[in-house]
C-alpha cells in the first residue's frame, strides 16, 4: 500500500515520493505542490526579522546572477 502524506498548508493528501520538500534545521515538510511550498515560504519570510534576513537575501541574489552572468557568457557566441 502506498504511504499518503497530508500538505502542512491546503490538507490535501498525496502520495509518497511526489510533491515538494523542504529541510532546515532538522525539519522537513512535504508540501503537494510547488504553490504551497511558495506560499508557506513567504508566510515563513513574513514572520523572519528583515534585518537578520537582508545578508543572506543579498548574498543569495549574487550568486544566482553570477551563475546566471557564467551561462550567458557560455551560451554566447564567440567569433
Amino acid at each position: 500500500m502506498i504511504e499518503k502524506l497530508k500538505c502542512p498548508v491546503c490538507g490535501r493528501k498525496f502520495p509518497k515520493g511526489q510533491g515538494v520538500t523542504l529541510s532546515f534545521g532538522g525539519e522537513t515538510l512535504t508540501f503537494h505542490s510547488k504553490s504551497c511550498a511558495i506560499k508557506f515560504v513567504r508566510h515563513l519570510l513574513d514572520k523572519i526579522d528583515r534585518s537578520s534576513i537582508t545578508s543572506a537575501f543579498k548574498e543569495t541574489r549574487r550568486e544566482f546572477e553570477e551563475l546566471l552572468k557564467k551561462r550567458e557568457e557560455s551560451i554566447a557566441k564567440k567569433i
